[in-house]
């Protein structure tokens, strides 16, 4: 894979004030390690170091610290964020050996669109990235998937992949990427508004008889009862 240059120099002031002033400058702190040898504390332009961060690629760095007798080969290993602006405050560069195999996080890419697609099916990718291991010289920046001949149901998985110098380590039955029916939505039945209208407009209908006329004239007052007839009048 090809490799790319990158200059920093060593940093000599590690207090908390050090890296505020550093950072200030455009410069972002980090540290280089590498088995058997003491890690070194550097700081790289910002503008230099994102083009190693902002990509999904995995390149091999050429390392050269100002004051250093010989460059070294490495890797990017860990970046941390400003949780705000999103912008880099720290990173990890570790040293690799041309003989020697190491582990590494290999982006996944896929690649085509799925005849399945075309029928109404949605892609569900499920995994981004595999670990594998390989001589840094046979490191993959990336690796492409081709899912243009899944159909609905289909799925590619890690055991599908055509290896090259190097061993993946992940569970060769996990699954990548696959194509799922789409979902059905389920449809609550809602009354025709005509029903409901006539539901709704329908009277109660309320019965009045002779009881409910007596008591409604009992609110009112006491109903008087006929006088009854007086007696006969004498002869």
């Amino acid at each position: 894979m090809a490799v790319s240059n990158l200059i920093a120099q060593k940093r000599e002031d590690l207090a908390n004030s050090g890296l505020k002033t550093s950072r200030k400058k455009g410069n972002i702190p980090g540290v280089f390690y590498y088995k058997g040898i003491s890690s070194v504390p550097i700081y790289v332009k910002e503008v230099a170091l994102n083009p190693f961060i902002f990509t999904s690629d995995v390149k091999i760095i050429n390392l050269q610290i100002e004051g250093a007798e010989k460059q070294q080969n490495c890797i990017l290993k860990d970046v941390q964020f400003d949780p705000v602006t999103d912008r880099p405050v720290h990173f990890d560069l570790f040293g690799v050996s041309e003989n020697e195999k190491i582990n590494i996080e290999i982006p996944l890419v896929l690649v085509g669109s799925p005849v399945g697609v075309k029928e109404g099916g949605i892609v569900q990718h499920t995994l981004h990235s595999v670990e594998v291991e390989c001589f840094p010289k046979d490191i993959p920046s990336h690796i492409d998937i081709n899912i243009s001949h899944l159909n609905i149901g289909d799925a590619v998985l890690i055991k599908d992949i055509e290896l090259k110098n190097f061993e993946i380590l992940d569970d060769p039955e996990a699954t990548i990427v696959s194509v799922v029916p789409p979902a059905i939505e389920k449809v609550e039945e809602v009354p025709a508004e005509g029903a409901e209208g006539e539901a709704a407009a329908e009277p109660e209908v309320i019965s009045k008889g002779k009881k409910d006329e007596d008591e409604e004239e009992d609110k009112g007052g006491k109903k008087e009862k006929p006088e009854k007839e007086d007696k006969k009048e004498k002869k």
